[in-house]
């Protein structure tokens, strides 16, 4: 890892300063292959990879230019999109985190793209805290939403304007994210203090021994945007490696998961009420040992350790 120093903070001078000492770093590096991550790194690593007669492979984490920090700003749109349809018809090698966004891309600039979904490693933990050493009450169920983009139209205030009605359960919001204080707020506001529990980011290991202790994990983010619509959250796959049940929104690649693998249900509306009404027939229901056995059963799939699988197989393929 290396940190450059940049003359300016933010605006388009940031990005213009850190494209062009990106450029000359990879300039001069000693490298057989160039790997840019997401449409801001792109531009360097492709002039680069043509001078220096190495390969490229483009990461795309989303479909970069539909951001909503971008789709708000036109004309800051407008750039990005043009460096992307002139960049990307090039490419030989690239990879994106979904099957629908592959095909986003694919309808834009022809392109190709294989699908590399960010899943966690198999991993069995050393040892496993109780709810008591994490500092979780025995006798509640525990309701979890966890991320550290805990930000407006995911479904966050919704569950906490939920757990009005949600008895005997707590919801442990862990991460961080935009919409935090709103959410501390609505917590002061309906008195929901011993109901709602709120925990910053910590490493990966320590929020997993949480989220092992979870009863439901809840996924909610809206159709508000196209990056959203077809977003496939880590989260998700964090609550099946985690063994417990998910309550999804009904976005096209959370839903194929939660389906095809039958490890939830999708939710039914986003009104707080009924909301509560689904989450507490998911804690209460009989359906919950096989949820579990099929998150369980999943995750032997869905893992890193499968899904390396292809970036190895373009890297071993790659020409020259």
């Amino acid at each position: 890892m290396i940190r450059m120093k940049l003359p300016f903070e933010n605006g388009p001078l940031f990005y213009a300063s850190y494209n062009i000492g990106l450029f000359f770093h990879l300039l001069f590096r000693k490298v057989d292959l160039f790997f840019s991550n997401d449409l801001d790194t792109l531009l360097p690593n492709f002039f680069a990879s043509k001078l220096r007669g190495k390969q490229l492979i483009y990461d795309s984490h989303e479909f970069f230019t539909e951001v909503p920090e971008l789709t708000s700003r036109p004309r800051v749109q407008g750039v990005w999109k043009s460096m992307e349809k002139w960049i990307l018809p090039k490419l030989k090698n690239a990879l994106t985190v979904n099957q629908s966004i592959a095909g986003l891309y694919k309808e834009a600039y022809g392109i190709e793209m294989k699908v590399l979904r960010n899943i966690p490693q198999l991993v069995e933990p050393a040892e496993q805290p109780s709810k008591s050493e994490l500092g979780l009450p025995l006798d509640k169920k525990i309701i979890i939403l966890q991320g550290s983009g805990i930000n407006m139209h995911r479904g966050a205030e919704e569950s906490v304007e939920a757990m009005r009605y949600v008895e005997d359960a707590i919801f442990l919001i862990l991460g961080s994210g935009d919409v935090i204080p709103e959410l501390k707020q609505l917590v002061k506001q309906y008195n929901l203090e011993h109901s709602v529990i709120f925990k910053g980011r910590m490493p990966y290991d320590k929020m997993m021994a949480h989220t092992r202790v979870a009863d439901l994990g809840l996924s909610l983010d809206k159709d508000t945007n196209v990056n959203y619509r077809f977003s496939l959250p880590n989260k998700l796959f964090d609550y099946i490696h985690a063994g417990i049940p998910v309550l999804g929104s009904d976005l096209v690649e959370v839903k194929r998961i939660i389906e095809n693998y039958r490890v939830g249900e999708i939710a039914v509306s986003f009104g707080p009420e009924r909301l509560a009404t689904q989450i507490q027939e998911m804690l209460l229901s009989p359906k919950v040992k096989e949820w579990r056995r099929n998150a369980l059963k999943a995750r032997t799939e869905l893992n890193w350790e499968t899904e390396t699988k292809v970036l190895s197989a373009m890297i071993d393929n790659l020409d020259g």
